[in-house]
Order: C-alpha cells, then sequence, then structure tokens
C-alpha cells in the first residue's frame, strides 16, 4: 500500500486529476485503446515492411497504394500522407505515455521493491508488467526519432529506405527499437484482453503473445537484413526507385 500511496502522488503535473475515480476509469479506458490501436498497427507496419523480401517492385508498389497512388494520374503516392500520419501516430504514442505515465515507479526504491516481489512471488503477469515498463521507457526515446525522421523525411521507396538503413547507419537503432516495440505491444494486447476479458484463456493468450513476439521479430530483423543489402549495392548519391 505504500508504494500505491506513493505512486499516485509522483507527478504535479497530473494535480491529482487522474486520483478520482472517473478520470482513472477514463484515463484506463484510454491507454487502453491507444494501447490496442498501437499494437495492431505494429503488426501491420511489420508486414508492410515485409515486403521488401519479395523484391523492390513489391515494396514500391505497396508504398505507392498507402500513399493514395491510386488517385494520382501518375500513379505515384503523395509523400505529404506519409507526414500527415507520422504526426497522427506521434500523438498518439504521446497520449498514450501520459495515460502511462501514472503507473510508472519513479522512485529507486520503488523498482528495488518490484524486483523484490519479482524473486519472492515470481508471477507471470507481474514480470510481464516489468518488461512493460521497461520497453516503454527504452520506446519513449526510440519512437518519436523514428517518427521524425518520417516526418521531416518522408520520401519511402525501396532505395531511399535501403540508404537510410545502410549509409545512415538508421539500422542501430532499429536493432533496439525492433525489439522493443514488438515485446511493448504484444504483451500490451495481451494486458489489454485479459484486463477487459475479451478473452478469458490467459495461458493460451500468452503462448500466443510470445509466439507473435518471436515471429514478428524474426520477421523485422529479416526485412532490416534485405534492406542492408540493398543499401551495401547502392552507389552514392542513391537515385530514387521509380519502378519497372
Amino acid at each position: 500500500m505504500e508504494v500505491r500511496h506513493k505512486h499516485n502522488q509522483f507527478a504535479p503535473l497530473y494535480n491529482g486529476m487522474f486520483s478520482h475515480p472517473v478520470w482513472a476509469a477514463r484515463a484506463d479506458r484510454a491507454q487502453s485503446i491507444t494501447g490496442l490501436l498501437l499494437g495492431l498497427f505494429i503488426i501491420v507496419h511489420l508486414h508492410f515492411e515485409s515486403s521488401i523480401m519479395l523484391g523492390k517492385q513489391a515494396f514500391y508498389t505497396v508504398v505507392q497504394f498507402l500513399e493514395g497512388g491510386i488517385f494520382s494520374e501518375s500513379g505515384h503516392g503523395f509523400p505529404i500522407l506519409t507526414q500527415v500520419f507520422s504526426v497522427f501516430m506521434l500523438l498518439i504514442v504521446m497520449l498514450h505515455a501520459l495515460f502511462a505515465l501514472r503507473r510508472f515507479p519513479t522512485q529507486i526504491k520503488q523498482w528495488f521493491k518490484l524486483r523484490e516481489q519479482m524473486n519472492v512471488i515470481p508471477h507471470q503477469d507481474t514480470k510481464i508488467w516489468f518488461w512493460q515498463m521497461l520497453t516503454g521507457f527504452i520506446l519513449f526515446f526510440l519512437v518519436p526519432v523514428h517518427l521524425f525522421t518520417l516526418i521531416a523525411t518522408p520520401d519511402i521507396g525501396p532505395h531511399l529506405s535501403a540508404e537510410r538503413v545502410y549509409h545512415d547507419n538508421a539500422w542501430l537503432l532499429y536493432l533496439v527499437l525492433l525489439p522493443a516495440v514488438v515485446i511493448h505491444a504484444m504483451f500490451g494486447l495481451y494486458r489489454v484482453v485479459i484486463k477487459w476479458g475479451i478473452f478469458s484463456n490467459r495461458v493460451g493468450l500468452l503462448k500466443l503473445a510470445k509466439v507473435m513476439v518471436v515471429y514478428l521479430i524474426a520477421l523485422g530483423i529479416a526485412s532490416l537484413v534485405t534492406y542492408l543489402v540493398i543499401g551495401h549495392g547502392l552507389a552514392l548519391p542513391v537515385v530514387p526507385y521509380s519502378g519497372v
């Protein structure tokens, strides 16, 4: 009870607003909704990115479709849509982080107490919550970097994306971002589904979450390696891919 009391008082930013039962319930719903949107987006996003493994043309086709190429006479998409969507996702991430910070331990003693509890009572969901906090802390710094890059330079394609990954060394960012975002998203979806009683088979759902973590990380690494191979073969300055 002592840790909970300190936790509820940790942030002057909130000014006690979320301590009211009504606002606390609304914050819980908002955190779950934004987390659900972000988790589902990660699944879709990594599959779209994996189209690079089918070839440059396949990835180019996917990008043009997502950027509204079907509404263009030339068939080329509108990069501004990438900027707009990136801004929207950044706002969702900020909202999710705002509501999630209510439950984040802010004192080193609280971290020690949590670790002590995990050692004494090795409950599976407590471990998941710990990994949620750890990956959430990492994503708090890395996700804005990724989104700001897309907002500043929205041009996407097999050559330009490979240039970022290989020549601009963005693979270093993605090597940390990928496992952190997948673990956070999949276990986050698990917790949302259990929390709101959408699915009652906790054991089966947890197994599915773990399988998805391994699958999505493997998928992301394979895509990243493909970008590295393409980038290695590109001469500078890089000429954007324009289709077959």
